[in-house]
């Protein structure tokens, strides 16, 4: 069914003249009857009767009329949702239980009239979001491109916030009694990260901490999920990974999986929200702002050495 034929209707309804429609709908009015005319074949009745006054609508007509209004509002609903500048802003996360997507549901339940698009665009190569971020499909996107030169010029990123890591193990590792770990504690101990992607921010990452405190990351595997890794990690007297200490993780009770916070210096992975340089969606400012205004983190804090992007460079 014609969108618009059936919201030329609606209006000729709604204003009695033809004419009238034209004008508001920047058409000729012959174009609004041809519309009219055309609907009527399609549904094989008359809407409306033409009087000298204009149209009145016939018994069809007034029972067409409330479900075209519905069709009109949800077409200009579907039109809202994809065109920028008018539909909610569309931002990426890496996964709807990380720490982007619980502070971004943080940041909705303090303003509930606030509308939000959250995606997960799965795919590992922040160039490629960039590009997203580029070409207008999202709006904005939690990831990083470690080295500033290979960001396209168009698209900026700013510092979201620093995630503290913590030391996920099972009841059985030696380590799952401590109440807190240095990095240095960790020594020799295998934290395993399947599916490390060569060339993401994750693996930049893991590279400089592994040379930082000369862990042993094992990146060995496919990843097939996290509940495959929590059950690993259950059963295992040897086997520990490090995750976000906002990340929202769920286990069986029966795992008694143990997060335990690591500290002096804290592991921080800096957390930077990608968006385009001119003309970003107006309703990212108090997005960036609510993650400015998060605390510090306390004590000593060890971060990768790729920039730290500053909220106050994209109001610039």
């Amino acid at each position: 069914m014609d969108t618009e034929a059936v919201r030329s209707f609606v209006r000729a309804a709604e204003l009695g003249q033809l004419r009238h429609v034209a004008d508001e709908l920047g058409v000729t009015q012959q174009a609004v009857s041809k519309r009219v005319a055309a609907l009527e074949r399609e549904l094989a009745v008359r809407l409306f009767v033409r009087t000298a006054r204009g149209v009145d609508l016939t018994l069809d007509g007034q029972a067409f009329l409330p479900h075209a209004r519905g069709v009109v509002a949800h077409a200009d609903r579907a039109v809202a949702a994809v065109r920028p500048g008018t539909r909610a802003p569309r931002v990426d996360v890496l996964g709807l239980r990380s720490a982007q997507a619980v502070l971004l549901h943080d940041y909705w339940r303090a303003h509930p009239g606030v509308d939000l698009d959250v995606v997960t665009l799965r795919v590992d190569d922040p160039h490629l979001v960039a590009a997203a971020v580029r070409g207008g499909d999202l709006d904005a996107a939690f990831r990083t491109v470690t080295d500033p030169a290979t960001l396209p010029p168009d698209v900026r990123m700013v510092h979201a916030f620093d995630s503290p890591l913590e030391l996920l193990v099972g009841p059985r590792h030696p380590l799952a009694a401590a109440r807190t770990l240095t990095p240095i504690e960790l020594r020799g101990h295998r934290i395993w990260v399947p599916g490390i992607v060569a060339g993401s921010e994750w693996s930049e990452f893991y590279d400089q901490l592994t040379a930082a405190f000369d862990l042993r990351i094992d990146a060995t595997g496919p990843n097939f999920g996290t509940e495959v890794l929590l059950d690993a990690l259950a059963g295992a007297a040897d086997l520990a990974t490090v995750v976000g200490a906002r990340d929202r993780y769920l286990w069986p009770v029966g795992h008694d999986l143990r997060r335990i916070p690591i500290v002096n210096p804290t592991l921080a992975y800096p957390i930077s929200l990608m968006l385009p340089a001119a003309g970003p969606h107006p309703a990212l400012r108090a997005v960036i702002d609510h993650f400015a205004g998060l605390p510090p983190l306390a004590g000593p804090v060890w971060r990768p050495s790729w920039p730290r992007f500053t909220p106050a460079a994209a109001r610039r």
